[in-house]
């Protein structure tokens, strides 16, 4: 049974990832991390900053660990307020991941984006191999990274593995500062308020996905027969892509009175724009069988049930 380490574990990933893996692995194969506890935790915990690589050593060694999933960062948004630290925090904690997973022989998974792709990628149905040139320093970190974990693999045999997440839609935990966090605030308004200011152009089409689907990815991916991957660090994976338009349609069938209106964010908006419209997935499909389960539709109506019931709205 494998031992995993989570960095960044209680982030929007790593707070829902944590308990799938649980489930997967068993309660004490797992152990989350980060650079402080928020109150009581329910499991292994470790302090852990990504940045100080004698912490994560002594970690990995402490709990014999054979996975670490890399998910502490500074997201788009966030980073372009503090692009320094989305440096330091992004690349450096990702080099100290990649040393110590050298030194100790762990496996190391670590989530690209789409904001490795910028405004000269090709923006419908992206390809797995294509020009790469971001304009945040985050899609930099991302693009870096992938490489990096490239050559970690190549050089010095790390089983470095990845894939590049779309916007990621959630009910239990409220996103990091990213570009498309508009997509989870929609649903929190749209029960709360029935109304919804939208801070990016009716017709911006970004791709997304559901929680669930990523978390399978991950460990589907982690689980993967090793001689098959090809793109090991940056597959393709996709669920669906809308506008917020699509997303106000879709909130609508099951709130019929809910309306949308716009307040565009220039800094995000251009953020957006330079981004994929869709990608396309087929390696990820082919190489270790890649298939969401959610879309538009079904994602909605699981969000509402699901936040009706921890808003307690009836």
């Amino acid at each position: 049974m494998k031992k995993v380490l989570v960095t960044g574990a209680l982030g929007q990933i790593g707070s829902e990832l944590v308990v799938k893996l649980k489930n997967v692995y068993g309660e004490d194969n797992v152990i989350a991390s980060g650079r402080r506890k928020k109150g009581p935790y329910d499991g292994l915990f470790e302090l852990v900053d990504v940045t100080q690589p004698e912490q994560i050593f002594e970690v990995v060694k402490k709990h014999k660990v054979d996975w670490v999933i890399h998910l502490a960062a500074l997201l788009s948004a966030v980073g372009e307020n503090n692009p320094t630290a989305a440096w330091n925090i992004n690349m450096g904690g990702l080099f100290n991941i990649l040393e110590v997973a050298k030194q100790e022989g762990c496996g190391v998974f670590v989530p690209s984006s789409i904001a490795a792709f910028g405004p000269n990628t090709p923006k419908i149905n992206t390809p797995q191999d294509t020009i790469q040139r971001p304009t945040t320093m985050y899609g930099v970190t991302k693009v870096a990274g992938e490489i990096l974990c490239d050559y970690y693999y190549k050089r010095f045999g790390v089983d470095t593995r990845g894939v590049r997440f779309p916007g990621l839609i959630s009910y239990e935990t409220l996103p990091g500062g990213g570009t498309t966090d508009y997509a989870v605030h929609i649903y929190y308004e749209a029960l709360k308020q029935k109304k919804f200011t939208c801070p990016l152009d009716k017709e911006t089409h970004m791709d997304m996905m559901y929680m669930p689907d990523a978390l399978n990815a991950i460990v589907n991916l982690m689980e993967a027969d090793d001689s098959k991957l090809i793109h090991r660090n940056a597959f393709n994976i996709a669920s669906m892509s809308f506008c917020p338009e699509d997303i106000c349609k879709s909130i609508q069938k099951f709130i019929p009175e809910f309306t949308m209106d716009y307040d565009i964010n220039p800094t995000l908006q251009n953020i957006a724009n330079s981004w994929p419209d869709s990608l396309d997935d087929s390696n990820a499909r082919n190489e270790w069988g890649w298939k969401p389960e959610y879309d538009l539709d079904s994602m909605t109506k699981d969000m509402l049930e699901k936040l009706r019931e921890k808003l307690d709205i009836k």
